[in-house]
């Protein structure tokens, strides 16, 4: 028998070898979960398989883990190192036979009641042979398929056809030790540890290839016997004077419209396309805080994905990121004018479902696509959606918009028995394809329509588009948020009522703004946002190469020493490097001569840039107003710094949706200008140390937020004045000085005179109690509207001060 059981392990390290090639997660678990490989280490899975304990062996060993197919030692007793839980089923008939799972914990809790004092880690891994989650009613695809739990002959087949796609993801190891020391029956551990061990692999095998997928037949029939549908064809029919046939065919075609077609074998293709595609378009997608993610599907959490939305390639690249990192790609809610053929279908086929951008007037419609929602959370899909609506043209957050926020706690409220988190995700480029596009909008060209012909031109036009970013924001628990929020949620659950309960609206405007929140808080620096950052401020948005560095380095450490989130990720490259990777993107000038580089933006890229400092502009909104304090000043107590800092925040939060501001952060930001030698502090003075640059490098960090403290100071210098102004009135003067104080300095940054932007900070102004309408429609300020008035003629330039003044003046 043991020479026959070599021979069959020979034979499954042969087949490894030759037809397997596995995609490990984490990419380096002894770094990752601190193991110590010198400590009695076991691994459990789900199958005591061959082919499995083979490629795991073939992983550990690059790993420079220890062999699963050697024993291991403890206690004087020589232990098998890998724990199958299940056997795998005879070729003829279903019923597998025992597994040695309980005896081999039961001989591992011995040996440490023998040595108590004995450290011993159990590893769980998740092996899977591809990412096939089968279908409900299983086909002849079966038969190369690892959906369900394959004998010895089928798995050949698997090996052979899903060899090249297997997954193997290491988890936390257990600690055994603490699992001994805890009160109750001894006996029981290994019982405890092998049911433990199933749970957490039915969880594992969810996460990475979801439910099993129902036929799209099957899928329709089941929407379409719902009770809420059944409603809506009934009122359709009754309101259109159609039959009930004519009405359940209408429905039908919306379900067609709106359904996902999620196929495997698409996803495959797929992937190795983007990775071609992201090969010849970047230089690396940097990924962080993905752990935060798979931690909430080991706890068989819900997860719904809400990024920022900055480009087409969201699309793509979050999804590919997700399925890189072992879990099932999300069904996508996409706008229904990429429902064009072929794009449509190939969509479709990856898990986008299509939704219109307006529900009016149609009910059917309405309760269609929201059953389709609910029946995703039912049965366990991740899904991703965008809350901002549409593509940001300028770089910054957009507005939420609540709908599908809306339709999810809806959902929520049909009795879904699973955690539901959502996880924000922000999303960064060193260049957006389509920013000469947002240009042209936002100067007034009407939006084309998405087409084939749209996408066979961007394929043409690949070029090197620099790296990628994609930040995992800190997740919200929606049950734990509702029940901090409204803790009666839970009565308004019904089975099948869709009326809303009254609280919905102003929960679903909470959990919006903490989404945006948190999409900021994850916010990555890169070359280009970093450098556009600096060069904006200057004359001729050029700088010194010298000058350049040192201003890099200096925003680089002051970011590090104070970053507004903990979640914030700098580039690991220093600014040296930084900036040579940037010139290579073909957006700067360097010119030459004997006093040495100056680095400029090019003029046909000057405008654009607005848009990605606009992506990270929220990280440096209290450093600049502190700078530029200390730069007017140039002598100033700490309380009056910390103060006009506390009185402007509440507008900044507001319009780059930014955390609770903390004491503590202030403290950073003065400590970091006090390190790094550019002031001095003293008796609550704080000094500004005239050495070297100091004033000069203050200056252009002062200088970041100007246009921002320009649109405050135009709008509140409207208000301020003795006439009176309605809501409407004020917009549109202001929107009118906006335009008159651009031409003047040259302002090209699109949402200095966006009328949606004045419109948004006249609406703050309101909810911040600082303005109030009269009965008569006129807005009133309030007093602490004129101290913000005088704190931005402190902060601001005179000149350009007087550019406002004279502007509002004129409006008289």
């Amino acid at each position: 028998m043991k020479v026959l059981s070599r021979g069959i392990d020979f034979l499954a390290r042969i087949l490894n070898a030759l037809s397997v090639n596995s995609k490990v997660l984490p990419k380096e678990p002894v770094t990752e979960y601190e193991l110590d490989v010198n400590v009695p280490t076991f691994y459990i899975g789900r199958l005591n398989s061959r082919t499995d304990i083979a490629a795991l062996a073939k992983v550990c060993r690059r790993l420079n883990l220890p062999d699963p197919t050697k024993e291991q030692l403890l206690a004087s007793k020589s232990l098998p190192r890998f724990i199958g839980i299940q056997n795998p089923p005879p070729l003829f008939g279903s019923t597998s036979k025992p597994s040695d799972a309980t005896e081999q914990g039961k001989r591992i809790f011995a040996a440490l009641e023998q040595a108590p004092e004995q450290k011993i880690q159990i590893i769980p891994v998740t092996i899977l042979w591809g990412r096939n989650p089968g279908k409900e009613k299983p086909g002849l695809g079966t038969l190369i398929s690892h959906s369900l739990t394959p004998s010895w002959f089928r798995k050949i087949f698997v090996v052979l056809f899903s060899g090249r796609d297997n997954f193997i993801r290491f988890s936390q190891p257990l600690d055994l030790t603490q699992l001994v020391h805890e009160k109750g029956d001894k006996d029981e551990l290994p019982h405890k540890l092998i049911r433990v061990a199933r749970v957490h692999f039915r969880r594992q095998k969810l996460a990475a290839t979801g439910p099993k997928l129902p036929s799209r037949e099957q899928l329709f029939n089941s929407l379409l016997a719902s009770p809420t549908i059944k409603k809506a064809i009934a009122d359709e029919a009754k309101a259109k004077g159609l039959s009930h046939e004519e009405a359940r065919q209408n429905a039908l075609r919306l379900l067609d419209e709106v359904a996902a077609n999620y196929s495997d074998a698409m996803v495959r293709v797929a992937d190795r396309i983007l990775t071609w595609l992201w090969n010849k378009l970047y230089n690396g997608i940097d990924v962080r805080y993905a752990e935060q993610v798979r931690e909430l599907t080991d706890k068989g959490h819900e997860v719904i994905y809400v990024p920022c939305h900055r480009s087409h390639m969201d699309y793509l690249l979050l999804t590919y990121v997700i399925y890189h990192q072992g879990l099932v790609p999300p069904h996508i809610a996409a706008g229904i004018n990429l429902d064009f053929f072929p794009a449509g279908p190939i969509f479709r086929r990856s898990g986008a479902f299509f939704i219109r951008r307006s529900f009016s007037g149609n009910k059917l419609y309405s309760a269609v696509f929201k059953e389709y929602l609910s029946q995703l959370f039912i049965k366990g899909y991740s899904v991703k959606f965008y809350t901002e609506g549409g593509r940001s043209r300028t770089g910054r957050l957009l507005p939420p918009k609540t709908g599908m926020l809306a339709m999810t706690l809806q959902a929520m409220l049909r009795g879904i028995d699973r955690p539901i988190s959502i996880v924000p995700v922000y999303i960064g480029y060193e260049h957006v394809m389509e920013i000469n596009t947002y240009l042209k909008e936002l100067a007034g060209n009407n939006k084309k329509n998405e087409s084939v012909f749209g996408v066979f031109k961007a394929i043409k036009n690949l070029k090197n588009y620099g790296r990628g970013n994609v930040n995992f924001g800190a997740p919200i628990n929606v049950n734990q948020f509702l029940n901090e929020q409204q803790p009666d949620w839970r009565d308004a659950i019904h089975p099948t009522d869709v009326q809303k309960p009254a609280w919905l609206g102003s929960q679903v405007s909470k959990l919006a703004d903490e989404i945006m929140v948190n999409i900021n808080s994850a916010a990555a620096i890169n070359s280009v946002n970093l450098l556009a950052t600096i060069l904006l401020t200057n004359d001729q948005f050029a700088l010194s190469k010298v000058q350049l560095i040192e201003q890099m380095n200096f925003y680089l450490r002051m970011l590090s020493d104070a970053p507004l989130s903990e979640q914030i990720t700098l580039p690991e490259q220093n600014a040296e490097q930084l900036l040579e990777h940037a010139l290579t993107l073909n957006k700067f000038d360097v010119l030459k001569d004997q006093f040495g580089d100056i680095i400029a933006i090019t003029e046909k890229e000057r405008t654009l840039f607005n848009y990605y400092r606009n992506n990270v502009l929220h990280l440096f909104a209290v450093p600049s107003v502190i700078a530029q304090q200390l730069f007017n000043n140039h002598r100033i107590t700490r309380s009056e710094c910390i103060a006009q800092v506390k009185r402007l925040y509440p507008l900044f939060a507001k319009e780059w949706f930014l955390l609770e501001l903390k004491d503590e952060y202030i403290d950073n930001i003065l400590s970091s200008f006090v390190d790094q030698g550019l002031i001095r502090e003293q008796d609550d003075q704080l000094e500004v140390l005239k050495d070297g640059d100091n004033p000069a490098t203050l200056e252009m960090l002062g200088k970041v937020v100007h246009h921002t403290l320009m649109r405050y100071a135009l709008v509140i210098g409207l208000l301020s004045e003795d006439k009176s102004l309605s809501p409407a009135e004020l917009e549109k003067e202001s929107t009118a000085v906006a335009q008159r104080l651009g031409t003047l300095h040259g302002i090209k940054s699109p949402e200095f005179f966006d009328k949606k932007v004045l419109s948004s900070f006249i609406a703050s102004l309101s909810e911040q109690q600082l303005i109030s309408k009269q009965n008569d429609n006129k807005l009133i300020h309030s007093d602490a509207l004129l101290i913000l008035n005088e704190d931005l003629h402190q902060l601001l330039p005179a000149r350009i001060w007087q550019s406002i003044s004279d502007t509002v003046a004129a409006t008289r």
